[in-house]
């Protein structure tokens, strides 16, 4: 039988069902696919508190939600870094990151419309969870790369330990589940 955590994100009540990443440890899985409840409440609460920006920065694929709501209430822009080259990115930049609900080494990758975007521009990156930091790191690099002016770094939730920085903006910790 499954177990889960009960949580409040902006004001909306779910129960996350927790999932082994190894034999020690347990995640509390937050899907934001299909919730629009979620979708748009988190949006509402994270623009209250992030700071000025012209365009917000996601990675593919579970935060796209999150980036879409988000530009949809500001009026911004909003860039997605994706994990495979496509035909249509010309002159791309990219970097790897590996990340603790992914096995294997992941690349991400800008084409050059993207990075015009970004550059020079005031860039929020969001994301749906901040656990170890890679993914964070990872699309650091690649605004930078970009040229981007990084104004700040948010996400609903901050799992773990990242819910202990200070560089990051969040709506609620979420605990990891040591066993």
């Amino acid at each position: 039988m499954p177990e889960f955590y009960k949580i409040n994100i902006a004001g909306v009540e779910r129960e996350l069902e927790r999932f082994p990443v190894s034999d020690t440890l347990d995640i509390a899985a937050f899907i934001l696919f299909n919730d629009v409840e979620i979708t748009e409440k988190s949006s509402e609460a994270l623009l209250k508190i992030c700071p000025e920006f012209d365009v917000i920065f996601t990675a593919e694929a579970k935060s796209i939600p999150l980036a879409y709501e988000m530009a949809r209430q500001s009026g911004k822009e909003y860039i997605i870094a994706r994990k495979k080259l496509k035909v249509y990115m010309k002159n791309s930049i990219g970097v790897e990151v590996k990340s603790i609900t992914t096995p294997e080494i992941q690349s991400l990758y800008l084409g050059e419309d993207a990075v015009n975007t970004l550059k020079g521009k005031r860039v929020l990156i969001v994301d749906d969870v901040i656990s170890t930091g890679a993914s964070l790191d990872a699309m650091v690099e690649l605004a930078e790369k970009a040229g981007g002016n990084i104004v700040g770094k948010a996400a609903i939730l901050a799992e773990g330990d990242a819910a202990k920085r200070d560089d990051i903006i969040f709506l609620e910790p979420l605990p990891l589940f040591f066993k």
